[in-house]
């Protein structure tokens, strides 16, 4: 019988992990209990995806604030610090912020603007025209920022985050100054100990302030790489990626996981006789057209994936081929014309005009977003996710 359906994204419910708690058998227990319940069987080449933070809660990858101070003033040297190009998030940063003053007398906060590096607006380009300011290179105060746009609130969340992030400063015992810029040597004219908290861009604002003459350059990326006190920390990202666990900690981006998503596959091979893909997942990489948010607040999307998830899509569009190479067939004849050629594709399709179109981005990013989307970020409690089908093309039965 032909099969009628393609890709099947599932959420997979399992009981709420604690630290400690045996991932590899929670995760495959799982997948199996929602096989037999809902009457489906796993197939090769499913993809079974936990999401990053049950894998972090699971190794007890925490901080608190006092340990981001403590690294922070051994850092940096607890005077005055700029801290550059953060992101606008009660949930990603504001406690990294607080930590960050606790550690130091006064921070020089340089806000990126008209938007933070993943899309959240401080203000408008329509704001930014009216006032004729360039953001490429007019540096703003404060008080002239004021002056010009008043107060600004985020348009999903309500929240000013300019105030937002001067209070937490003050609150934590440290002096502000805030200003808006966002070419990172500006910072410059201010401190030569900077912290930068941009992201993606990251090595580039490190080697332009290192190039420009700052004493002390460190990313988010280079905070909590060891433990301090017995804490959490992670060694390659450091506070990036981490999430606010409560008022005074954060969890940080899992530790090295692959041994993880090794385990899970080698016992669902056991179990079943499936070779099924695995993979760690935290944001996705889509944008929010409304809010012009770019989701991918996480330094990367799969901190750890199975050997069959490298690699990109190497896809046909198949309406191109029906609309060019086959736009007189119909039908039967039609499709075995499509079949034909899909079985037929090379392995690498670059530069072939039937596929263009089809989306050239990692496997791991592109299944990354699907599991995001399909686990959200409240209280669907599916923090697993089974996908079916996503290998399959147009000739699979």
């Amino acid at each position: 019988m032909e099969r009628r359906v393609g890709t099947v994204s599932r959420g997979i419910r399992c009981p709420i992990v604690r630290e400690g708690d045996d991932l590899v058998a929670m995760t495959v227990e799982s997948v199996l209990a929602a096989a037999e319940s809902e009457g489906f069987s796993l197939r090769d080449r499913d993809v079974i995806a936990l999401t990053e933070s049950i894998v972090a809660r699971a190794q007890g990858n925490y901080v608190s604030v006092e340990d981001i101070a403590a690294d922070v003033k051994a850092k940096l040297g607890g005077e005055t610090v700029g801290v550059i190009f953060p992101i606008l998030s009660r949930n990603r940063f504001a406690i990294n912020l607080r930590g960050i003053a606790m550690g130091c007398k006064k921070v020089v906060l340089m806000l990126s603007y008209p938007s933070d590096e993943v899309g959240n607006a401080l203000l408008t380009l329509d704001q930014l025209d009216e006032a004729g300011i360039n953001p490429y290179c007019d540096v703003l105060t404060l008080e002239k920022y004021r002056q010009l746009f008043g107060e600004n609130k985020h348009e999903f969340t309500g929240v000013d985050y300019v105030q937002y992030y001067s209070d937490i400063i003050t609150e934590a015992g440290a002096e502000v100054e805030i200003i808006f810029a966002n070419q990172a040597k500006t910072i410059l004219d201010y401190t030569d100990c900077v912290i930068t908290c941009d992201i993606h861009t990251r090595a580039r604002t490190k080697r332009l302030l290192k190039k420009s003459g700052a004493k002390v350059v460190c990313g988010l990326d280079d905070i909590l790489t060891a433990p301090i006190n017995n804490s959490g920390y992670n060694s390659k990202y450091g506070l990036l990626g981490s999430n606010k666990s409560t008022e005074n900690t954060i969890k940080l981006f899992p530790r090295e996981c692959k041994d993880l998503v090794l385990d899970i596959q080698k016992e669902i091979l056991q179990r079943t006789g499936k070779h099924v893909e695995v993979m760690v997942y935290g944001d996705g990489a889509f944008k929010d057209p409304q809010g012009k948010i770019w989701e991918l607040a996480d330094p990367v999307v799969s901190p750890a994936f199975t050997d069959g998830l490298i690699g990109t899509p190497n896809e046909l569009k198949l309406k191109y081929l029906a609309d060019n190479d086959f736009k007189d067939l119909s039908g039967a004849e039609l499709q075995e014309a499509i079949s034909k050629s899909i079985r037929s594709k090379s392995d690498n399709l670059v530069g072939n005009m039937a596929s263009q179109g089809t989306t050239p981005r990692q496997l791991t990013d592109l299944i990354g977003s699907l599991c995001d989307l399909t686990s959200g970020s409240g209280d669907k409690g599916t923090p697993m996710i089974l996908i079916q089908g996503y290998f399959d093309n147009f000739t699979n039965d």
